[in-house]
């Protein structure tokens, strides 16, 4: 749904990264200007993990309008996490490697024309309310991986210091050698409950999606669930095995076209799924929009409707006429 508040005059809080990627003093400077025009503009620079969602919940107990992020798709998710719930909207600029949700939303990929981008919508009061996942209580944008995604994640992690200037190339080499030396192929990792006695006890990799694309690959985007919008509930990928051919298949078929992955041999398709479990008895990897969270045995899985104001771009997920208050 659409809310229609007052837009000019906001308060805004500019959270930065100034560890991200395409994050520099000038680039900071430039948006907080453009900001500042016509808006009561506070800059809080991250320090350490977890301080994005600390500045985002105190500045929305504090009255803000409007968060803005200038960083990853990390510290978006941080934000995001501190303001559901609340009036406060958010806003994505642009300023990791990959910037996954901020491109699916239609914005620029450099911050600066994401600002004027935004600024724009902020004029024309687009400002919508979204759905979005949560797995274990805390939400995500666009995806959470469980298994083998995640472990490259975090192979990806030990490597922090590659990341700003290897970018995809840095991903790439993970996945490989994840899957050569860092993750379990010859026995299954957890199992999928849907409830309803629907269960799928071999999986290997589970990508649950409350967007697509799952990823881009330079500008290519990896299209695994057409069907995952912010609109819909979620969409569950399950590969129940991890042979290469059928790696480099699903890999192939997703970059080649924007049909998605569907059922069969050794895949599980779902869509509008509004909860599930993963489970095991042994603890098995997880990560939320990029960040890797560690190693869990059980992951409750919801979808929330209305969880998340966001400001989106004019002419990007429009909704039906009876959505708009």
């Amino acid at each position: 749904m659409i809310y229609w508040i007052e837009t000019s005059d906001m308060k805004i809080v500019l959270i930065a990264n100034a560890s991200a990627s395409s994050v520099t003093a000038r680039t900071r400077v430039v948006i907080q200007k453009a900001l500042s025009a016509d808006h009561e503009v506070e800059l809080a620079e991250t320090a350490r993990r977890g301080h994005a969602t600390r500045i985002a919940k105190g500045a929305a107990a504090e009255g803000a309008d409007l968060i803005c992020v200038l960083g990853g798709d990390g510290t978006l998710n941080e934000a995001a996490n501190g303001v559901v719930g609340t009036r406060t909207a958010l806003a994505p600029l642009p300023g990791g490697s990959t910037n996954v949700f901020a491109r699916t939303l239609g914005l620029p990929e450099d911050p600066v024309h994401a600002t004027a981008v935004t600024l724009e919508a902020l004029e024309s009061n687009s400002i919508r309310s979204i759905g979005l996942g949560s797995a274990n209580a805390r939400y995500f944008l666009f995806h959470c991986g469980v298994g083998y995604d995640a472990a490259v994640v975090e192979q990806v992690e030990k490597r922090g210091q590659l990341k700003r200037w290897a970018g995809h190339s840095l991903f790439a080499f993970a996945a490989v050698d994840t899957w050569l030396r860092h993750y379990g192929r010859k026995s299954p990792h957890f199992s999928v409950d849907f409830g309803d006695d629907a269960t799928i006890d071999d999986g290997y990799f589970t990508i649950c999606l409350n967007t697509d694309p799952y990823t881009y690959l330079g500008t290519r985007p990896f299209h695994i669930a057409p069907a995952a919008t912010i609109d819909r509930p979620l969409s569950v990928v399950t590969l129940r095995s991890l042979g290469a051919f059928r790696l480099g298949q699903l890999a192939l078929s997703t970059l080649r076209g924007d049909k998605g992955v569907s059922s069969g041999r050794g895949v599980d398709v779902r869509t509008d799924v509004r909860s599930f479990r993963v489970l095991s008895e042994t603890p098995f990897p997880y990560q939320l929009d990029g960040d890797y969270l560690g190693d869990v045995t059980s992951i409750d899985f919801e979808w929330e409707p209305d969880a998340l104001r966001l400001v989106v771009p004019d002419g990007r997920h429009v909704p039906r006429p009876h959505d708009i208050l």
